[in-house]
């Protein structure tokens, strides 16, 4: 039997699945992935199915696929529900969209452990690839969790949606901007997600990227025409970036076009929060004492009139390469 990567052993099991107490390391790697639904029940009714995803034991799960197929014919497992196998032991296989009772599907274990193979294979035995828990988490933003661009790509191309049709659910986009899983937001925005989806708790993606420190998805954010002034309430991602004296990042948001004078629910601007002497009050002051060249200027006047939608098709203009790479800002 494969032996799973650690990692992949730690974020993909609740309390309980295993004999003997979690170290507190453990446990907050199991809280960082899955959020509040490490908290709620145990996953003692976690199927073979889930195990092999998690592990990544392909010949397993395509066995218990396929003992599911002949245990229930197709003109019978047309009529059977996940649910309803969830909880049928008469079978010898399982269905591949069984569910725990917090709806944790297999295939939300495979992505979350980044086994592509057993994504592809659960794929093809009609997994749902926007099954959600309880608590909203997709298949797609457990690949955002574990960074892994292979698992997202097939779920992308088989329907996966880039947004859950409810705000307050998990979004795969902030979760990528969180983690700093660059490849993820870059798919995920090529796949047509909102570079400006706002949650409510959580802001824009742009301003997760930021309060994190994630300047390489800041500024692929940017490139695909994210709103470089939108964060959360009245706090600007300049404002976060600032907060944490990260100078890279408030760099790339003053270079495309950040607002240093809005102000934060306590009226203040971005340089009242900068350390004193740090170098990102250098940067501020500095800035405000040097108005933006005229060809930063005309950069940002030119993205803006041709809207976020067109700025992919830039390249395709018969324009010279040079002017080209100054209107993409690459």
């Amino acid at each position: 039997m494969t032996e799973a990567p650690s990692v992949a052993a730690e974020v993909s099991r609740k309390r309980g699945a295993e004999p003997g107490p979690l170290t507190a390391h453990a446990t907050e790697r199991k809280k960082a992935c899955w959020g509040i639904l490490t908290s709620q029940g145990s996953w003692a009714d976690r199927s073979p199915l889930h195990e092999a995803a998690s592990q990544g034991r392909l010949l397993a799960l395509r066995t218990l696929l396929a003992q599911r197929t002949l245990a229930f014919p197709d003109h019978v497992a047309a009529n059977v529900t996940p649910v309803t196998v969830s909880i049928t032991q008469e079978a010898k296989g399982y269905h591949a969209n069984i569910v725990t009772i917090d709806h944790v599907t297999p295939l939300h274990e495979a992505c979350l452990s980044g086994h592509v193979a057993c994504v592809r294979a659960l794929i093809h035995a009609g997994a749902n690839v926007n099954a959600a828990t309880i608590d909203g988490v997709t298949p797609l933003y457990n690949c955002c969790a574990s960074g892994s661009v292979g698992c997202m790509e097939l779920l992308l191309q088989n329907g996966a949606h880039t947004h859950t049709p409810h705000t307050h659910f998990p979004s795969a986009l902030h979760e990528a901007c969180k983690r700093g899983n660059s490849q993820c937001v870059e798919s995920l925005l090529s796949h047509g997600a909102d570079p400006d989806y706002e949650v409510s708790h959580l802001g824009s993606p742009l301003y997760v990227s930021c309060l994190h420190q994630h300047t390489a998805c800041s500024k692929i954010l940017l490139h695909r025409g994210a709103s470089v002034n939108v964060g959360r309430g009245g706090d600007s991602p300049l404002h976060a970036a600032v907060r944490q004296d990260s100078a890279d990042q408030v760099s790339v948001l003053l270079d495309n076009g950040a607002d240093v004078n809005l102000r934060d629910s306590n009226n203040q601007r971005p340089v009242d929060l900068a350390p004193p002497g740090g170098k990102t009050q250098q940067l501020l002051m500095l800035f405000e004492v040097s108005p933006r060249s005229l060809s930063q200027l005309c950069r940002l006047q030119i993205r803006n009139l041709l809207g976020r939608s067109r700025l992919k098709l830039l390249p395709l203009l018969p324009l010279p390469s040079l002017l080209t790479y100054y209107l993409e800002h690459t």
